[in-house]
């Protein structure tokens, strides 16, 4: 029997970019999920937007946050399916059949703890760019993301039932923590060999960047250790100067 998704996307005046990701939703052959947009009081009218596309089984909130992974927090307590899939406004399933293709690689490997796969990166006119940086490897274990988010977020589905909430102690990499807490605890992850999700790539401020690369690298300090972190991130420099190439490509097209 298929699984049950919970698809959650977080809104704050998304109103330029959610259309896609409401499309790309409501255009699954797979219908076996429900749709929760989580939002923080937006005073566009991304709300009115997002009743509007009518997508089956769709729960929609509007309410103050604090902040993006405290959305996702509200989120996971509101969800009741047994994967979740988290798809931010712009980011979209890749084709019609993403879902279906996820539910049968669930079924076929005994409803593994994590399904994850590849990502493609677009830019706001639905134009490929290229592919992310980091690609999944055909094998994910906890000691995998010390080199980095090797799976990107909105490709990583992880089991509601060692979903925790994120780390609101984290403003920008609360994901990358989430992801590892969540790889501790899996028993078996389960590698789909297609792109899966077109990411949005807007390209973060600099002080951002800056701000999410010191989360990450105190992260992995934590859980990896400093010593053995800092020589991995020296290996880390030619990756970080690609990736700059593909966020300047980003924001010229």
């Amino acid at each position: 029997m298929a699984p049950l998704f919970s698809i959650i996307t977080v809104t704050y005046n998304a109103a330029s970019t959610l259309p896609a990701t409401l499309a790309s939703v409501k255009e699954q052959s797979c219908k076996q999920y429900e749709y929760i947009v989580m939002d923080g009081l937006s005073k566009d009218n991304t709300v009115e937007m997002a009743k509007a596309a009518d997508i089956p089984n769709a729960r929609i909130f509007s309410s103050s946050d604090k902040g993006l992974y405290d959305a996702m927090n509200k989120a996971i307590d509101e969800a009741t399916g047994d994967y979740l899939i988290f798809l931010n406004a712009g980011d979209a399933f890749h084709a019609p059949d993403t879902l279906q293709t996820i539910a049968d690689a669930i079924v076929a490997n005994g409803r593994p703890d994590i399904v994850y796969g590849q990502t493609q990166l677009v830019n706001a006119n639905r134009q490929r760019i290229g592919d992310r940086h980091l690609i999944a490897p055909e094998e994910l274990t906890f000691k995998s993301f010390a080199q980095g988010m090797l799976v990107c977020h909105q490709a990583f589905i992880a089991s509601r039932k060692i979903a925790q909430h994120y780390d609101l102690q984290y403003r920008f990499s609360a994901d990358y923590e989430w992801c590892l807490r969540c790889l501790k605890q899996s028993s078996k992850n389960v590698y789909v060999p297609h792109t899966i999700i077109d990411y949005l790539s807007e390209g973060l401020t600099t002080a951002n960047r800056k701000a999410s690369l010191k989360e990450r690298f105190n992260i992995m300090c934590h859980y990896y250790g400093t010593i053995p972190t800092i020589v991995r991130h020296l290996k880390f420099i030619p990756r970080f100067l690609k990736q700059r190439r593909i966020d300047r490509k980003a924001s010229q097209i």
